[in-house]
């Protein structure tokens, strides 16, 4: 299966369950990637057979910016679920949602979570 990625892409925004995290915004970094055949757009040279990445990172921010949550977990499928709704011709997707200044008391290189939803239809 062939691939369209978008990696690191940051933002700010107040997610989080603490009460400090819905008020004061945090980095969130994201990460989507996108399994689909890209022969037929390779071939023809031609947008409308692909999945465009400017949409995506589009989706992606408006879902990190958007309204806070509780949980980086919910944003993930938030983004899961629009890239599928989006792009017809993707298969499965893969998301990813770093949160570096986690409230965790402790040193740590990263935290986050990673997601895979696949078309269901």
């Amino acid at each position: 299966m062939d691939r369209i990625f978008l990696r690191g892409m940051a933002f700010s925004a107040c997610h989080g369950v603490l009460p400090h995290e819905r008020e004061h915004p945090q980095q969130f970094v994201v990460d989507a990637e996108l399994l689909l055949d890209l022969h037929e757009a390779g071939m023809r040279d031609d947008l409308a057979a692909t999945a465009n990445y400017a949409e995506l990172y589009e989706i992606v921010r408006g879902v990190v910016e958007g309204a806070p949550k509780n949980l980086i977990e919910a944003v993930a499928e938030e983004i899961a679920a629009r890239a599928l709704a989006a792009f017809p011709c993707v298969r499965v997707v893969r998301i990813t949602v770093h949160k570096p200044g986690a409230p965790i008391g402790g040193v740590f290189a990263d935290v986050g979570v990673h997601i895979i939803r696949r078309r269901t239809k």
